[in-house]
Protein backbone atom coordinates (compact mmCIF):
# COMPACT_ATOMS: atom_id res chain seq x y z
CA UNK A 1 0.00 0.00 0.00
CA UNK A 2 1.60 3.45 -1.57
CA UNK A 3 5.19 1.67 -1.75
CA UNK A 4 6.69 3.93 -3.79
CA UNK A 5 5.42 7.66 -2.07
CA UNK A 6 6.38 6.29 0.96
CA UNK A 7 9.99 5.03 -0.32
CA UNK A 8 10.30 8.73 -1.91
CA UNK A 9 9.04 10.75 1.23
CA UNK A 10 11.41 8.78 3.35
CA UNK A 11 14.09 10.05 0.64
CA UNK A 12 12.81 13.70 0.68
CA UNK A 13 12.80 13.81 4.59
CA UNK A 14 16.14 11.84 4.74
CA UNK A 15 18.06 14.69 5.27
CA UNK A 16 16.18 16.39 8.32
CA UNK A 17 15.91 13.03 9.92
CA UNK A 18 19.73 12.94 11.45
CA UNK A 19 21.02 15.59 14.13
CA UNK A 20 22.83 17.54 11.73
CA UNK A 21 22.54 20.96 10.45
CA UNK A 22 19.23 22.29 9.45
CA UNK A 23 19.42 25.05 7.15
CA UNK A 24 16.09 27.18 5.43
CA UNK A 25 17.75 26.55 2.23
CA UNK A 26 17.79 22.35 3.08
CA UNK A 27 14.22 22.75 4.37
CA UNK A 28 12.92 24.42 0.68
CA UNK A 29 14.14 21.37 -0.86
CA UNK A 30 13.09 18.71 0.90
CA UNK A 31 9.89 20.53 0.88
CA UNK A 32 10.34 20.64 -2.80
CA UNK A 33 11.18 16.92 -2.79
CA UNK A 34 7.98 15.97 -0.92
CA UNK A 35 6.11 17.85 -3.61
CA UNK A 36 7.66 15.79 -6.13
CA UNK A 37 6.47 12.83 -4.37
CA UNK A 38 3.21 13.59 -3.85
CA UNK A 39 2.72 14.34 -7.86
CA UNK A 40 4.55 11.09 -8.43
CA UNK A 41 1.44 9.35 -6.66
CA UNK A 42 -0.87 11.36 -8.89
CA UNK A 43 -2.15 14.02 -6.26
CA UNK A 44 -3.23 17.86 -7.55
CA UNK A 45 -0.92 20.19 -8.26
CA UNK A 46 -2.61 22.93 -6.34
CA UNK A 47 -3.16 20.42 -3.76
CA UNK A 48 0.46 19.39 -3.24
CA UNK A 49 1.63 22.90 -3.24
CA UNK A 50 -0.57 23.69 -0.90
CA UNK A 51 0.13 20.99 1.30
CA UNK A 52 3.49 21.54 1.32
CA UNK A 53 3.17 25.60 1.62
CA UNK A 54 1.57 24.71 4.98
CA UNK A 55 4.07 22.26 6.53
CA UNK A 56 6.66 25.07 5.20
CA UNK A 57 5.00 27.77 7.63
CA UNK A 58 4.72 25.57 10.39
CA UNK A 59 8.09 24.05 10.39
CA UNK A 60 9.68 27.64 10.18
CA UNK A 61 6.64 28.51 12.72
CA UNK A 62 8.07 26.31 15.32
CA UNK A 63 11.63 27.14 14.85
CA UNK A 64 12.44 23.21 13.55
CA UNK A 65 15.95 24.96 12.68
CA UNK A 66 16.56 25.43 16.43
CA UNK A 67 14.91 22.17 17.72
CA UNK A 68 17.81 19.63 19.07
CA UNK A 69 15.79 17.39 16.74
CA UNK A 70 14.84 19.23 13.97
CA UNK A 71 14.13 15.81 11.80
CA UNK A 72 11.82 14.52 13.76
CA UNK A 73 9.59 17.72 14.42
CA UNK A 74 9.65 17.88 10.89
CA UNK A 75 8.25 14.26 10.31
CA UNK A 76 5.55 14.95 12.56
CA UNK A 77 4.71 18.65 11.18
CA UNK A 78 4.45 16.68 7.57
CA UNK A 79 2.51 13.34 9.72
CA UNK A 80 -0.15 15.97 11.04
CA UNK A 81 -0.79 17.71 7.87
CA UNK A 82 -0.84 14.59 5.71
CA UNK A 83 -3.64 13.37 8.43
CA UNK A 84 -5.46 16.73 8.11
CA UNK A 85 -5.54 16.52 4.63
CA UNK A 86 -7.03 13.11 4.28
CA UNK A 87 -9.77 14.12 6.69
CA UNK A 88 -8.37 14.64 10.11
CA UNK A 89 -10.75 12.15 12.04
CA UNK A 90 -12.54 8.81 11.33
CA UNK A 91 -16.08 9.36 10.07
CA UNK A 92 -18.89 7.36 11.39
CA UNK A 93 -22.02 5.89 9.34
CA UNK A 94 -25.06 6.87 9.92
CA UNK A 95 -27.35 3.99 10.93
CA UNK A 96 -29.92 6.07 12.83
CA UNK A 97 -33.25 5.09 10.91
CA UNK A 98 -34.72 1.81 10.98
CA UNK A 99 -34.20 0.60 8.51
CA UNK A 100 -31.06 2.87 7.74
CA UNK A 101 -30.63 2.86 3.76
CA UNK A 102 -27.33 2.85 2.56
CA UNK A 103 -26.99 3.70 -1.27
CA UNK A 104 -24.23 2.47 -3.45
CA UNK A 105 -22.77 4.88 -6.35
CA UNK A 106 -20.05 4.59 -8.64
CA UNK A 107 -18.57 3.90 -11.69
CA UNK A 108 -18.81 0.27 -13.41
CA UNK A 109 -15.12 -2.16 -12.41
CA UNK A 110 -14.84 0.03 -9.37
CA UNK A 111 -15.52 -2.60 -7.16
CA UNK A 112 -19.32 -1.46 -6.25
CA UNK A 113 -20.99 -4.86 -6.08
CA UNK A 114 -18.50 -6.71 -3.75
CA UNK A 115 -17.83 -4.09 -1.61
CA UNK A 116 -21.80 -3.63 -1.01
CA UNK A 117 -21.41 -7.46 0.40
CA UNK A 118 -18.13 -6.63 2.22
CA UNK A 119 -20.20 -3.50 4.39
CA UNK A 120 -23.04 -6.02 4.73
CA UNK A 121 -20.70 -8.50 6.22
CA UNK A 122 -19.30 -5.93 8.37
CA UNK A 123 -22.58 -4.41 9.58
CA UNK A 124 -23.65 -7.86 10.14
CA UNK A 125 -20.70 -9.15 12.21
CA UNK A 126 -19.08 -6.20 13.77
CA UNK A 127 -22.24 -3.62 14.24
CA UNK A 128 -24.39 -7.19 15.33
CA UNK A 129 -27.06 -5.88 12.21
CA UNK A 130 -29.56 -7.44 9.93
CA UNK A 131 -28.32 -5.94 6.61
CA UNK A 132 -30.75 -7.07 3.13
CA UNK A 133 -28.94 -6.35 -0.01
CA UNK A 134 -31.07 -5.14 -2.69
CA UNK A 135 -30.02 -5.50 -6.88
CA UNK A 136 -30.59 -2.67 -8.78
CA UNK A 137 -28.21 -2.75 -11.91
CA UNK A 138 -31.08 -3.61 -14.30
CA UNK A 139 -28.67 -3.13 -17.19
CA UNK A 140 -26.49 -5.85 -16.28
CA UNK A 141 -27.54 -9.48 -15.36
CA UNK A 142 -24.68 -10.96 -14.35
CA UNK A 143 -23.85 -7.99 -11.28
CA UNK A 144 -27.54 -9.36 -10.27
CA UNK A 145 -26.11 -12.63 -10.38
CA UNK A 146 -23.00 -11.65 -9.06
CA UNK A 147 -24.37 -10.07 -5.59
CA UNK A 148 -26.63 -12.98 -4.86
CA UNK A 149 -23.07 -15.19 -5.31
CA UNK A 150 -21.67 -12.41 -2.64
CA UNK A 151 -25.20 -12.98 -0.34
CA UNK A 152 -24.80 -16.36 0.09
CA UNK A 153 -20.96 -15.96 0.62
CA UNK A 154 -21.98 -13.97 3.77
CA UNK A 155 -25.07 -15.66 4.34
CA UNK A 156 -27.27 -12.40 3.42
CA UNK A 157 -30.50 -12.10 1.54
CA UNK A 158 -30.82 -10.22 -1.67
CA UNK A 159 -33.42 -8.80 -2.83
CA UNK A 160 -33.84 -8.58 -6.73
CA UNK A 161 -36.40 -8.30 -9.56
CA UNK A 162 -34.94 -9.69 -12.88
CA UNK A 163 -38.58 -9.18 -14.60
CA UNK A 164 -38.23 -5.11 -13.67
CA UNK A 165 -36.40 -2.87 -15.68
CA UNK A 166 -37.38 -0.19 -12.95
CA UNK A 167 -34.67 0.76 -10.89
CA UNK A 168 -36.49 2.77 -8.31
CA UNK A 169 -39.13 0.24 -8.14
CA UNK A 170 -36.82 -2.06 -7.23
CA UNK A 171 -35.50 0.00 -4.34
CA UNK A 172 -39.01 0.72 -2.84
CA UNK A 173 -39.86 -2.64 -3.08
CA UNK A 174 -36.74 -4.02 -1.26
CA UNK A 175 -37.64 -1.45 1.34
CA UNK A 176 -40.90 -2.49 1.32
CA UNK A 177 -39.67 -5.97 2.14
CA UNK A 178 -36.87 -4.99 4.72
CA UNK A 179 -39.35 -3.31 6.67
CA UNK A 180 -41.87 -6.35 6.36
CA UNK A 181 -38.96 -8.93 7.28
CA UNK A 182 -37.05 -6.86 10.01
CA UNK A 183 -34.07 -6.31 8.23
CA UNK A 184 -32.38 -2.69 10.23
CA UNK A 185 -30.11 -2.04 7.23
CA UNK A 186 -30.43 -2.22 3.52
CA UNK A 187 -28.13 -1.53 1.14
CA UNK A 188 -29.05 -0.98 -2.57
CA UNK A 189 -26.14 -1.68 -5.39
CA UNK A 190 -26.98 0.84 -8.35
CA UNK A 191 -25.77 0.58 -12.12
CA UNK A 192 -22.58 1.61 -13.03
CA UNK A 193 -21.26 3.02 -16.26
CA UNK A 194 -17.89 2.83 -18.08
CA UNK A 195 -17.59 7.04 -17.63
CA UNK A 196 -19.88 9.46 -15.90
CA UNK A 197 -23.01 9.96 -18.54
CA UNK A 198 -26.38 12.44 -18.02
CA UNK A 199 -28.38 9.32 -18.15
CA UNK A 200 -26.61 6.88 -15.31
CA UNK A 201 -26.79 10.40 -13.36
CA UNK A 202 -30.25 11.05 -13.86
CA UNK A 203 -31.29 7.71 -12.81
CA UNK A 204 -28.90 7.32 -9.30
CA UNK A 205 -30.06 11.41 -8.57
CA UNK A 206 -34.05 9.44 -9.38
CA UNK A 207 -33.30 6.30 -6.86
CA UNK A 208 -32.04 8.63 -4.38
CA UNK A 209 -34.64 11.10 -4.67
CA UNK A 210 -37.30 8.84 -4.27
CA UNK A 211 -35.79 6.59 -1.21
CA UNK A 212 -34.36 9.47 0.68
CA UNK A 213 -31.38 7.25 1.90
CA UNK A 214 -29.58 8.13 5.49
CA UNK A 215 -25.72 6.88 3.64
CA UNK A 216 -25.08 7.83 0.26
CA UNK A 217 -21.84 6.13 -0.45
CA UNK A 218 -19.18 6.72 -3.80
CA UNK A 219 -16.83 3.59 -4.47
CA UNK A 220 -14.23 4.40 -6.30
CA UNK A 221 -10.85 2.74 -7.32
CA UNK A 222 -8.13 3.96 -6.02
CA UNK A 223 -5.81 2.71 -8.85
CA UNK A 224 -7.33 5.14 -10.70
CA UNK A 225 -5.94 8.42 -9.08
CA UNK A 226 -6.61 11.75 -10.03
CA UNK A 227 -8.96 10.56 -12.25
CA UNK A 228 -11.25 8.84 -9.46
CA UNK A 229 -11.13 12.65 -7.58
CA UNK A 230 -12.81 14.07 -11.03
CA UNK A 231 -15.28 11.18 -10.83
CA UNK A 232 -16.27 11.78 -7.39
CA UNK A 233 -16.74 15.69 -7.95
CA UNK A 234 -18.99 14.78 -10.77
CA UNK A 235 -21.64 12.36 -8.31
CA UNK A 236 -21.05 14.75 -5.36
CA UNK A 237 -22.10 17.61 -7.75
CA UNK A 238 -25.56 15.21 -8.58
CA UNK A 239 -25.85 13.08 -5.33
CA UNK A 240 -24.18 15.32 -2.47
CA UNK A 241 -23.14 12.13 -1.18
CA UNK A 242 -22.41 11.41 2.52
CA UNK A 243 -19.31 9.46 2.12
CA UNK A 244 -16.17 7.88 0.22
CA UNK A 245 -15.49 4.08 0.05
CA UNK A 246 -11.72 3.38 -1.52
CA UNK A 247 -11.64 -0.04 -3.21
CA UNK A 248 -8.22 -1.79 -4.13
CA UNK A 249 -6.06 -0.40 -1.73
CA UNK A 250 -4.08 -3.73 -1.67
CA UNK A 251 -3.19 -2.86 -5.20
CA UNK A 252 0.01 -1.15 -6.87
CA UNK A 253 -1.85 1.94 -6.00
CA UNK A 254 -0.26 5.57 -6.12
CA UNK A 255 -2.51 7.15 -3.47
CA UNK A 256 -3.34 10.54 -4.96
CA UNK A 257 -6.96 9.65 -4.64
CA UNK A 258 -6.67 8.60 -0.84
CA UNK A 259 -4.83 11.68 0.03
CA UNK A 260 -6.47 14.37 -2.06
CA UNK A 261 -10.36 12.86 -2.58
CA UNK A 262 -11.45 15.14 0.72
CA UNK A 263 -10.06 18.22 -0.60
CA UNK A 264 -11.30 17.98 -3.54
CA UNK A 265 -15.33 17.26 -2.22
CA UNK A 266 -15.08 18.04 1.64
CA UNK A 267 -16.31 14.43 2.25
CA UNK A 268 -14.65 11.81 4.34
CA UNK A 269 -13.14 8.57 3.09
CA UNK A 270 -15.38 6.08 5.52
CA UNK A 271 -14.16 2.94 4.39
CA UNK A 272 -11.13 1.10 2.51
CA UNK A 273 -10.92 -2.12 0.57
CA UNK A 274 -7.64 -4.13 1.29
CA UNK A 275 -8.15 -7.40 -0.19
CA UNK A 276 -10.22 -9.88 -2.26
CA UNK A 277 -12.24 -11.77 0.80
CA UNK A 278 -14.96 -10.39 2.34
CA UNK A 279 -14.19 -9.21 5.77
CA UNK A 280 -11.14 -7.07 3.71
CA UNK A 281 -13.05 -3.98 4.57
CA UNK A 282 -11.28 -1.85 7.17
CA UNK A 283 -12.46 1.77 8.65
CA UNK A 284 -10.65 4.75 7.38
CA UNK A 285 -8.65 6.42 9.91
CA UNK A 286 -7.06 9.61 8.53
CA UNK A 287 -3.99 9.21 11.34
CA UNK A 288 -3.10 5.58 10.70
CA UNK A 289 -2.67 5.72 7.00
CA UNK A 290 -0.63 8.95 7.78
CA UNK A 291 1.95 6.95 9.91
CA UNK A 292 1.46 4.28 7.33
CA UNK A 293 2.80 6.36 4.33
CA UNK A 294 5.35 7.40 6.21
CA UNK A 295 7.01 4.30 6.65
CA UNK A 296 5.98 4.59 10.65
CA UNK A 297 3.33 1.29 10.77
CA UNK A 298 0.04 0.89 12.10
CA UNK A 299 0.11 -1.25 15.54
CA UNK A 300 -3.48 0.30 16.57
CA UNK A 301 -4.84 -0.92 13.81
CA UNK A 302 -3.03 -4.66 13.51
CA UNK A 303 -3.51 -5.27 18.03
CA UNK A 304 -7.19 -4.51 16.90
CA UNK A 305 -7.29 -7.17 14.58
CA UNK A 306 -5.38 -9.68 16.60
CA UNK A 307 -8.41 -8.85 19.29
CA UNK A 308 -11.10 -9.87 16.89
CA UNK A 309 -9.17 -13.37 16.50
CA UNK A 310 -8.48 -13.37 19.96
CA UNK A 311 -9.93 -17.03 21.48
CA UNK A 312 -9.94 -16.40 25.69
CA UNK A 313 -11.10 -20.00 25.86
CA UNK A 314 -8.61 -21.17 23.57
CA UNK A 315 -5.90 -18.91 24.90
CA UNK A 316 -6.60 -20.78 28.90
CA UNK A 317 -5.86 -23.70 26.94
CA UNK A 318 -2.91 -23.34 25.42
CA UNK A 319 -1.03 -21.83 28.24
CA UNK A 320 -1.89 -24.89 30.61
CA UNK A 321 -0.62 -27.38 27.67
CA UNK A 322 2.38 -24.58 27.82
CA UNK A 323 3.15 -24.84 31.79
CA UNK A 324 2.56 -29.02 31.06
CA UNK A 325 4.95 -29.09 28.12
CA UNK A 326 1.88 -30.49 25.86
CA UNK A 327 2.12 -27.34 23.49
CA UNK A 328 2.33 -29.50 19.96
CA UNK A 329 1.48 -28.91 16.34
CA UNK A 330 -2.20 -29.02 16.29
CA UNK A 331 -2.10 -26.28 18.55
CA UNK A 332 0.63 -24.43 16.43
CA UNK A 333 -2.00 -24.73 13.42
CA UNK A 334 -4.89 -22.90 15.28
CA UNK A 335 -2.20 -19.97 15.97
CA UNK A 336 -1.81 -20.05 12.05
CA UNK A 337 -5.52 -20.17 11.36
CA UNK A 338 -5.75 -17.66 13.53
CA UNK A 339 -3.34 -15.35 11.90
CA UNK A 340 -4.67 -16.16 8.72
CA UNK A 341 -8.14 -14.71 9.68
CA UNK A 342 -6.11 -11.20 10.57
CA UNK A 343 -5.32 -10.29 6.58
CA UNK A 344 -2.98 -10.67 3.51
CA UNK A 345 0.39 -11.41 4.90
CA UNK A 346 1.58 -8.28 2.93
CA UNK A 347 -1.16 -5.84 4.55
CA UNK A 348 -0.19 -7.27 8.26
CA UNK A 349 3.43 -6.43 7.49
CA UNK A 350 2.83 -3.23 6.26
CA UNK A 351 1.06 -2.44 10.01
CA UNK A 352 4.55 -3.13 11.63
CA UNK A 353 7.03 0.09 11.82
CA UNK A 354 10.05 -0.02 9.56
CA UNK A 355 8.85 -3.70 8.13
CA UNK A 356 7.89 -2.19 4.98
CA UNK A 357 11.29 -0.64 3.96
CA UNK A 358 12.76 -3.45 5.35
CA UNK A 359 10.91 -6.29 3.27
CA UNK A 360 10.27 -4.05 0.60
CA UNK A 361 11.48 -5.99 -2.08
CA UNK A 362 10.31 -9.12 -0.73
CA UNK A 363 7.17 -11.30 -2.64
CA UNK A 364 4.86 -11.55 0.67
CA UNK A 365 2.57 -14.25 -0.17
CA UNK A 366 -0.74 -14.88 1.45
CA UNK A 367 -0.25 -18.76 0.83
CA UNK A 368 3.16 -18.03 3.48
CA UNK A 369 1.85 -20.60 5.57
CA UNK A 370 1.14 -23.59 2.64
CA UNK A 371 3.97 -25.44 3.04
CA UNK A 372 4.02 -25.29 7.03
CA UNK A 373 0.22 -26.41 6.92
CA UNK A 374 1.23 -29.26 4.34
CA UNK A 375 3.96 -30.20 7.01
CA UNK A 376 1.65 -30.80 9.65
CA UNK A 377 -1.32 -32.59 8.09
CA UNK A 378 1.12 -35.05 6.69
CA UNK A 379 2.37 -35.88 10.14
CA UNK A 380 0.61 -38.48 12.44
CA UNK A 381 -1.66 -37.81 15.07
CA UNK A 382 1.32 -39.07 17.59
CA UNK A 383 3.66 -36.56 16.01
CA UNK A 384 1.61 -33.96 16.13
CA UNK A 385 1.16 -34.35 19.91
CA UNK A 386 4.09 -35.14 20.52
CA UNK A 387 7.16 -33.93 18.30
CA UNK A 388 10.16 -35.50 19.87
CA UNK A 389 9.02 -38.90 18.61
CA UNK A 390 10.12 -37.38 14.68
CA UNK A 391 13.35 -39.27 13.74
CA UNK A 392 14.94 -39.16 10.17
CA UNK A 393 12.48 -41.95 8.80
CA UNK A 394 9.64 -40.29 10.06
CA UNK A 395 10.97 -36.85 9.11
CA UNK A 396 11.84 -38.45 5.26
CA UNK A 397 7.80 -39.67 5.03
CA UNK A 398 6.68 -36.69 6.05
CA UNK A 399 8.53 -34.70 3.89
CA UNK A 400 7.52 -37.18 1.14
CA UNK A 401 3.60 -36.88 1.96
CA UNK A 402 3.72 -32.84 1.56
CA UNK A 403 5.70 -32.22 -1.11
CA UNK A 404 8.62 -29.98 0.96
CA UNK A 405 12.33 -31.44 1.70
CA UNK A 406 13.70 -33.00 4.64
CA UNK A 407 15.48 -29.48 5.49
CA UNK A 408 12.33 -28.00 5.10
CA UNK A 409 10.91 -30.45 7.79
CA UNK A 410 14.16 -29.84 10.03
CA UNK A 411 13.53 -26.05 9.54
CA UNK A 412 10.18 -25.89 10.85
CA UNK A 413 11.13 -28.62 13.57
CA UNK A 414 13.69 -25.97 15.13
CA UNK A 415 10.96 -23.32 14.39
CA UNK A 416 8.74 -25.10 16.74
CA UNK A 417 11.43 -25.83 19.58
CA UNK A 418 12.62 -21.93 19.66
CA UNK A 419 9.26 -20.75 19.80
CA UNK A 420 8.01 -23.48 22.46
CA UNK A 421 10.94 -22.52 24.46
CA UNK A 422 10.05 -19.52 24.04
CA UNK A 423 6.40 -19.26 24.87
CA UNK A 424 7.76 -21.32 28.01
CA UNK A 425 10.22 -18.56 29.31
CA UNK A 426 7.47 -15.87 28.52
CA UNK A 427 4.72 -17.73 31.06
CA UNK A 428 7.38 -18.46 33.65
CA UNK A 429 9.53 -15.30 34.99
CA UNK A 430 11.04 -14.73 32.34
CA UNK A 431 8.92 -11.89 30.45
CA UNK A 432 10.58 -9.34 32.02
CA UNK A 433 14.41 -10.59 31.07
CA UNK A 434 13.20 -10.94 27.66
CA UNK A 435 11.56 -7.36 27.69
CA UNK A 436 15.34 -5.95 29.08
CA UNK A 437 16.99 -8.01 26.34
CA UNK A 438 15.21 -6.46 23.61
CA UNK A 439 15.31 -2.90 25.02
CA UNK A 440 19.21 -2.98 25.39
CA UNK A 441 19.28 -4.36 21.83
CA UNK A 442 21.22 -1.98 19.43
CA UNK A 443 18.48 0.05 16.78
Amino acid sequence: MFNNLSEKLDKALHVLKGHGSITEVNVAETLKEVRRALLDADVNYKIAKDFTNRVKEKALGQNVLTTLQPGQLMVKIVKDELTQLMGGDAAGINLSETPSIILMSGLQGSGKTTFSGKLANYLKTKKTKKPLLVACDVYRPAAIDQLHIVGEQINVEVYSDKGNNDPVAIAQAGIAHAKANGYNVVIIDTAGRLAVDEVMMTEISNIHKAVKPQETLFVVDSMTGQDAVNTAKAFNDILNFEGVILTKLDGDTRGGAAISIKSVVNKPIKFIGTGEKMDAIDVFYPSRMADRILGMGDVVSLVERAQEQFDEEEARKIQKKIAKNQFGFDDFLKQIQQVKKMGSMKDLVGMIPGAGKMMKNMDIDDDAFKHIEAIIHSMTPEERSKPSVINASRKKRIGKGSGTSVQEVNQLLKQFNQMSKMMKMMQGGGGKKMMQMMQNMPR
